[in-house]
């Protein structure tokens, strides 16, 4: 098998599957998706800063 039959097979599949989910899944909510992301990493920056007295 060579690359570029490899890649077009990468290519076929990836197109059949967005045609028939549409790439997102029904219960994730972007919003709250990315709130928490943004806690968490408020969180770990918060923690970050703590723990560095040093300066």
């Amino acid at each position: 098998m060579s690359l570029a039959s490899t890649a077009h097979n990468l290519v076929v599949l990836a197109s059949e599957g967005a045609e028939k989910h549409g790439g997102n899944h029904d219960s994730l909510n972007p919003y709250l998706t990315g709130g928490a992301a943004f806690f968490i990493l408020m969180l770990m920056l918060w923690v970050t800063t703590r723990m560095n007295r040093d300066r």
